[in-house]
């Protein structure tokens, strides 16, 4: 799988973001600080992860900041692209689950290499959810979205 990632700071936690993705096969793109001449403030690089997705170019996204919020919010404003603000492996799960997130959005600030497997683990072993009102709540989300690019 192909997993457009961002961060607005060189952190060791960033780059061992970085190597874990690749050492369970997927490859990585890199954005802000993790990229080569990329602006790597938080709006920029999630913006650009974000719309590596939305294009295709990428499957998912990760992006982080020093507390993830901003990275969210960045990539939440690129049209097609769900993304969760996770800070625990149950959280990770449940947002693509219920809510077929396609980008994780993590916080720099709190990261452990171990949590962050963890976090990893549940969020690339869960699907979205076929149930029916799980499906018509993903569906819902869509509509909002369609309803704001008018």
């Amino acid at each position: 799988m192909r997993i457009a990632v961002s961060s607005d700071m060189d952190e060791p936690v960033a780059r061992q973001l970085t190597e874990e993705l690749c050492l369970r096969g997927h490859t990585v793109l890199g954005f802000g600080t993790l990229g080569d001449g990329d602006r790597a403030d938080w709006a920029w690089s999630a913006e650009a992860a974000a719309r590596a997705v939305a294009a295709g170019e990428a499957d998912q996204a990760v992006v982080c900041c020093w507390t993830g919020a901003g990275a969210s919010i960045a990539a939440n404003k690129v049209n097609g692209v769900r993304a969760a603000l996770c800070a625990d492996a149950y959280s990770a799960r449940g947002a693509r689950v219920w809510a077929d997130a396609n980008a994780l959005a993590l916080a720099l600030r709190t990261l452990s290499h171990g949590l962050l497997a963890e976090i990893l683990d549940a969020w690339f072993d869960a699907a979205p959810s076929e149930k029916p009102d799980d499906r018509q709540n993903m569906a819902h989300v869509g509509e909002i979205e369609e309803d704001q690019a008018r």
